[in-house]
């Protein structure tokens, strides 16, 4: 069993709008915008990550904005409902606050013995915010939420499979610990994590795969602290006989990736170097930043870019 990885590190899904998104996270989430720069594979789209103050690992939200993208369709085999933490008592807040904002998909429940607000992102995507019992993150205030309401960070993911057998014992592979089971769905959790510690595994053996597009999660990535432990990870990972990419540098962390059994794209992402390894803390987000082989287009691909806001 692998000791290395320490929660989630970042959730990266897909939009069809890139104001809209902006909008959706900054304005109605109240996150932090702590990175624009663009698709490492298409310069002409956006890449957008929000978080807390610095973009902590376990707390970063990041999407591609296909403009005009074709809607993703629901089904197994993906992460269906990416969840973050926020202080105990303050779902009523955020229920009024989403209403407000016309948010749709508003349903109010309980997981795993915990007070859930479920709602939907503006293509179809599915979130939830959890009432977390001793979450000692900070959230970000910058945007109009109060310390005493604000996402601390992601509390953790479901996913959907036909059989979840196979990516449970990955996940166990991978330090995460069975707790709880419920219906058709359980519960593993990262002991000693970084606040991001959950993942469930909802079986749907009779439900259709789903279908990527606008409002679709990516990938799911894992944090660990650096490059070194990266690389024990990826050897472990290959030795079970997981086909794993090399090493890619993405500017603000390292990353390797594989395909589960159920279909999901993971990642392994480091910790280091941070977000503001090229940018100060107090602007992080607010001017475009490309990746080095992309510097001599910026013109050409500033001009392609629609306008953010703030």
């Amino acid at each position: 069993m692998l000791h290395q990885i320490k929660g989630l590190h970042h959730v990266t899904s897909m939009a069809a709008d890139a104001q809209e998104n902006n909008g959706f996270f900054t304005n109605v989430l109240g996150l932090r915008r702590v990175k624009q720069t663009v698709n490492f594979d298409e310069p002409s789209v956006y890449h957008l990550y929000y978080g807390d103050e610095v973009g902590t690992p376990g707390t970063v939200m990041t999407y591609f904005p296909f403009p005009n993208m074709m809607q993703g369709r629901a089904g197994v085999g993906e992460v269906s409902e990416t969840q973050f933490a926020v202080p105990k008592c303050t779902l009523g807040y955020w229920k009024d606050r989403l209403t407000a904002y016309g948010v749709s998909g508003l349903s109010q429940d309980q997981s795993f013995g915990a007070n859930r607000l479920r709602f939907q992102g503006p293509d179809g995507d599915g979130f939830a915010l959890i009432e977390a019992e001793d979450d000692a993150r900070t959230g970000w205030t910058g945007n109009g939420v109060a310390e005493a309401e604000a996402i601390r960070g992601f509390s953790g993911a479901n996913m959907r499979l036909q059989d979840i057998g196979a990516t449970a014992e990955l996940l166990k592979f991978m330090g995460y610990e069975e707790a709880e089971k419920r219906g058709d769905t359980t519960r593993l959790i990262m002991p000693g994590g970084n606040g991001a510690d959950t993942i469930d595994l909802e079986a749907l053996p009779s439900s259709q795969f789903a279908r990527q597009g606008a409002g679709s999660v990516h990938h799911i990535a894992f944090a660990v602290e650096d490059r070194a432990a990266q690389l024990e990870v990826r050897k472990a990972l290959m030795d079970t006989g997981y086909q794993v990419t090399p090493v890619i540098d993405r500017d603000y962390f390292w990353a390797i990736y594989f395909r589960t059994p159920g279909g999901v794209l993971f990642e392994i992402a480091t910790n280091e170097p941070g977000f503001d390894r090229d940018e100060d803390t107090a602007h992080l987000g607010e001017a475009l930043k490309l990746p080095s082989k992309y510097a001599p287009y910026r013109d050409q691909i500033q001009q392609n870019l629609p306008p953010l806001g703030n």
